[in-house]
C-alpha cells in the first residue's frame, strides 16, 4: 500500500535506496494526475523517530538528481515531500502493531459482505494481519496488502501519545514550514529545471 500503481512501484524502487541511505523510510508514494502531475512522497526517520521539515528537505535534495537521471515522469511535475503527521496512514506490515489501542479507518481493496470501509480500534497485528475491533464489537482481520487505504483517527488519546513520545511532526496543512515542494520541468529539450521554495 506504500505504492498502488505500477508507475508508483517503479518510482518507489528508485527513491527507497536514497531514503534508506539517509536513515529514512518511505511511508507512502502517490502520483496525482492533472495538468501538472504531483509526485507526493511521505517519509519519516527509520523506526518512526520524530521527523521535521529539514529531514524532508534533505530527502528532496537527495532524490532530485536520481529522478532527473531516470526521467520517470515524462511531463513537468511537482515533487512534494512531507511527514506522515499524527493521523498518519498505515501502509506497511508492523505499522498497526505500533498503534495498538488507537482508532483507525480502513478501506479494503475488495469488499467483505458488500462492505469496504471500517472504523474501529487496533487490538493487535500478527501474521494474519491487523486485528481491529469494530464499532459493532465484531473483529476485522486484514493484511496491509488487502487494504487500499488505512489511517489513524485523530483523537485526544492519539495526540497525547504522540506528545509523550516527542513525536509531534509538523502537519502539511499548518501555516508553518512543513514540506518541500520542488517543481521539475521535464520539457522535451530537457534543458530547464525550476526549484520552488520550501512551503
Amino acid at each position: 500500500m506504500i505504492a498502488l500503481t505500477e508507475q508508483e512501484s517503479r518510482l518507489l524502487d528508485l527513491i527507497r535506496p536514497v531514503a534508506e541511505g539517509l536513515g529514512m523510510e518511505i511511508v507512502r508514494l502517490r502520483v496525482q494526475g492533472g495538468r501538472r502531475p504531483h509526485l507526493q512522497v511521505m517519509a519519516e526517520r527509520a523506526g518512526g523517530a520524530p521527523t521535521d521539515v529539514e529531514d524532508c528537505a534533505r530527502l528532496s535534495r537527495a532524490m532530485s538528481p536520481v529522478l532527473d537521471a531516470a526521467d520517470p515522469i515524462s511531463e513537468a511535475y511537482m515533487l512534494e515531500v512531507s511527514t506522515p503527521g499524527i493521523d498518519r496512514p498505515l501502509t506497511r506490515p508492523g505499522d498497526f502493531a505500533r498503534w495498538i489501542g488507537h482508532a483507525v479507518k480502513v478501506e479494503l481493496a475488495r469488499p467483505i459482505d458488500g462492505r469496504r470501509r471500517f472504523t474501529g480500534t487496533i487490538t493487535g497485528e500478527d501474521e494474519a494481519g491487523a486485528h481491529i475491533e469494530l464499532d459493532d464489537e465484531t473483529e476485522l482481520v486484514a493484511g496491509v496488502h488487502e487494504m487500499s487505504r488505512a489511517s489513524l483517527v485523530l483523537t485526544d488519546e492519539l495526540i497525547a501519545a504522540a506528545r509523550a513520545a516527542g513525536n509531534l511532526p509538523p502537519q502539511p496543512d499548518d501555516d508553518d514550514e512543513t514540506f518541500a515542494d520542488f517543481e521539475i520541468d521535464e520539457t522535451e529539450d530537457d534543458t530547464e529545471e525550476e526549484t520552488g521554495d520550501l512551503q
